[in-house]
């Protein structure tokens, strides 16, 4: 992360052997700001982030366990997405060596998709950590390679981004190896160590980025999130409709979720939000503060699942804690969002309608096996006293 820049835009030739820095005008268009090869890293991470119901399914049916697995996903996946995306609005992203790079990178965020399963049922990291590495020594080229082509206290922050990213890898290599018992201990601080590399590395000089592309890229890797968490919830509805038969049971929680994800996409792109990006303070809260965002999507997806089973009585919990398994990363995603975006975007009583439809959602919890629908409606409701609020304004 670094400081908002204007400028003109040069792409390096294909053949390029060095990334320059970018210099982005703020008024061209958000959709011309990265080259269209960017794009391809979001789907690929977001593929992971939402599981397939197949993996872990008796852990879903086994009941409240599903925090766990909907939350780590985001974490490894969204993190080494969020640096991909600052780095390459800081750098040129046309180059042959840059799409290999990234290459590698999607191939790492297979590997760790593919070790999650495994790390739940047998608590095994080997595969997950190993496809993580991967990701982020890819990233740690990408910033040899800026470092090579910067002079100066732009040289350093680049290096200080390399040796620093490298580091937090020996210390997951060294995790691996580490007893089971000692985990939950050295996993948090690999974490926090990995979230101190970009304040540590630009504590004297900012790399430069644009607000259009940020929030574009942002924007972007949380409607993936969402349309994953749809799909995962459909295979969830249809694998239930083979087995058990029970429509008219699942159809609630169908709408319900279908409302819940709809409110959530319209309510993150009701009001642009590039314009509150205009500093290097703004920016980190904004960027750090879409953990949230994108564990909730991914959580509520799951959740979906959860509700599913418990519809069919195939989960080991009550119904009530099933519900709560979506409206309360519902609540998350609601407050999250408002916090980021809707209370720098919005005036007068629109500032009050997230906050106040989170505190409905988490009522919707008491319902029990009608809770998801019932968040669903006060969702749907939401987006259309905006809608009608935003009208009157204009």
């Amino acid at each position: 992360m670094g400081s908002p820049v204007t400028g003109s835009h040069s792409p390096s030739s294909l053949s390029s052997s060095s990334l320059n820095p970018r210099a982005r005008s703020a008024g061209r268009s958000s959709r011309s700001i990265c080259h269209p090869f960017a794009e391809v890293e979001p789907p690929s991470a977001c593929g992971a982030v939402t599981l397939p119901p197949g993996p872990l399914r008796g852990l879903r049916a086994r009941g409240l366990r599903t925090a766990g697995q909907s939350g780590v996903a985001p974490l490894a996946h969204g993190w080494a997405w969020m640096n991909f995306t600052w780095f390459a609005s800081a750098y040129d992203c046309d180059d042959v060596p840059y799409r290999v790079t990234t290459l590698v990178q999607i191939a790492g965020v297979l590997v760790l998709a593919a070790g999650v399963p495994r790390l739940f049922a047998t608590q095994d990291l080997t595969l997950a950590i190993t496809g993580y590495v991967v990701m982020r020594l890819a990233m740690v080229t990408q910033w040899l390679r800026a470092a090579a082509s910067e002079q100066g206290e732009a040289r350093r922050v680049a290096v200080r981004y390399a040796v620093g990213i490298a580091l937090c890898q020996v210390g997951w290599v060294v995790v691996v190896l580490l007893p089971d018992a000692v985990r939950p201990v050295a996993i948090p601080l690999g974490v926090l160590c990995e979230l101190a590399v970009p304040v540590v590395a630009e504590l004297r000089m900012q790399t430069s980025w644009h607000p259009h592309h940020i929030a574009e890229r942002y924007g972007l890797f949380t409607l993936i999130v969402l349309g994953e968490t749809v799909a995962a919830a459909t295979v969830a509805v249809q694998s239930a409709v083979d087995e058990h038969e029970e429509l008219g049971r699942l159809l609630p929680v169908a709408v319900g979720g279908l409302l819940i994800c709809f409110a959530a996409w319209w309510i993150y792109f009701a009001r642009p939000v590039h314009e509150h990006l205009r500093s290097n303070r703004q920016a980190f809260a904004w960027g750090y503060g879409h953990y949230l965002v994108f564990g909730a999507a991914a959580a509520v997806g799951t959740g979906l699942e959860v509700a599913v089973e418990s519809a069919v009585h195939q989960a080991e919990i009550s119904a009530t804690a099933a519900t709560a398994t979506v409206t309360v990363p519902t609540v998350l995603y609601l407050l999250t969002v408002w916090l980021l975006h809707s209370r720098h975007t919005k005036t007068g009583l629109a500032q009050a309608l997230a906050p106040t439809a989170a505190v409905l959602v988490l009522a919707c919890t008491a319902l029990g096996g009608s809770g998801v629908l019932a968040a669903g409606l006060v969702c749907a409701l939401t987006v259309a006293v905006g809608v009608l609020l935003h009208s009157r304004e204009g």
